[in-house]
């Protein structure tokens, strides 16, 4: 995997994090995997230890799997139907008293954050999406109200860019790229 150029070395795992849209159609991902990746974003901090994030895990082909894949943008079909796993990600949007819970969504991206690095540690591959139909993603898999969907995560095993085609490849092969610290770090960056 390549490897990002970063200021100062970090963890191996974050430095070759990638999200691939090029999966094995064929590979598959045990239920000892999918477990340790569900748990690793179990134990993400939260807020008030209030833990919001629900998921809606499918495995490839079966019901769960088909009624999300459904709900994707038409692009994000064209690649996430070789996943091993799709997992929706939702969040309770109010607290147990009732008032808004206005930080569920960075909850649930700790959570996600964790389940990431989990799969690549695994060797596997995970790639974040919300490109989706929210409304059909409800009606699909028949969400509470009480529930709000955040992101879906595609899991699989990499395979080779050349399966892609067009922009897709082209963004597949692009080199991992971020802002520089000095644009993101508003104060207080170390000299």
């Amino acid at each position: 995997m390549m490897k990002a150029e970063t200021s100062v070395e970090i963890h191996e795992l974050l430095a070759t994090r990638r999200s691939p849209r090029s999966l094995d159609a064929t590979a598959m991902l045990s239920r000892d995997d999918l477990l340790a990746i569900l748990e690793a974003a179990r134990w993400a901090a939260s807020a008030n230890n209030g833990q919001p994030w629900r998921f809606f895990v499918g495995v490839r082909a079966d019901e769960v799997f088909n009624q999300i894949l459904d709900s994707l943008v038409s692009f994000n079909q064209g690649w996430a139907h070789r996943s091993a796993a799709l997992i929706l990600v939702a969040g309770v949007h109010t607290r147990e008293d009732g008032s808004v819970n206005n930080t569920f969504q960075y909850d649930c991206g700790l959570a996600v954050s964790q389940m990431v690095i989990e799969t690549h540690h695994r060797g596997f591959v995970a790639h974040q999406m919300t490109g989706f139909d929210s409304e059909k993603m409800i009606a699909n898999l028949g969400i509470d109200p009480s529930l709000t969907p955040v992101a879906v995560i595609s899991i699989g095993k990499q395979a080779p860019a050349e399966q892609l085609q067009g922009g897709m490849l082209e963004r597949e092969n692009a080199p991992r790229e971020r802002k520089a610290l000095e644009a993101i770090v508003i104060k207080g960056l170390p000299s």
